[in-house]
């Protein structure tokens, strides 16, 4: 059954590179709770216990406006295939933008991707695996490219449109910073 752990051992970082989808829960003080899933090859255990994952342009902004109050985040997997596993990490969070120093040393690890908003920073304190006995069997059968295909054609002057029109604000008027200088 679950256990708790101080680090991410190999093996869950074997899993979490195994993974197609993964989860990313935050709250503000006051407001929405928000979950978000999360695609893509946008996921890395650096050295110990700190991640990273790209945030890329969305419908909204909900992380960035949610770890500027508060910067708690939890970051759940599950695996729909193989052997019954749910994994959640719990830490805390750091968002860096375009302008930021730590997103030009960070945006390497990931494929180019023209819808690229965020990269953001996790020390996990916690480490939580519990059974997923109750988590159906899916099969992977592709990328959607949805995404990817829109930010590729809006270029970066549209998605930096798109962010202005779209993004700089949470649904409870939270501000993301998005486009703070």
């Amino acid at each position: 059954m679950g256990k708790r752990l101080d680090a991410i051992t190999p093996e869950l970082k074997a899993f979490i590179e195994d993974q197609k989808i993964f989860f990313v829960g935050t709250a503000a003080e006051e407001g929405r709770v928000n979950i978000s899933p999360k695609g893509t090859d946008a996921f890395r255990v650096l050295e110990g216990n700190r991640i990273i994952w790209l945030n890329l342009t969305g419908s909204g902004n909900e992380t960035a406006a949610h770890l500027i109050k508060n910067d708690r985040m939890t970051v759940m997997f599950c695996a729909f295939e193989g052997k019954p596993l749910i994994l959640r990490l719990y830490g805390t969070a750091k968002i860096y933008h375009k302008r930021d120093s730590e997103f030009r040393e960070y945006i390497g690890h990931f494929p180019e991707n023209t819808g690229s908003r965020q990269v953001i920073e996790m020390h996990v304190d916690l480490v939580q695996t519990s059974c997923g006995f109750a988590v159906p069997y899916m099969d992977f059968k592709e990328e959607r490219t949805t995404l990817n295909d829109w930010s590729a054609k809006q270029g970066t002057e549209g998605i930096e449109d798109y962010w202005k029109n779209r993004n700089t604000e949470s649904i409870d008027g939270f501000e993301t910073g998005i486009l703070s200088e």
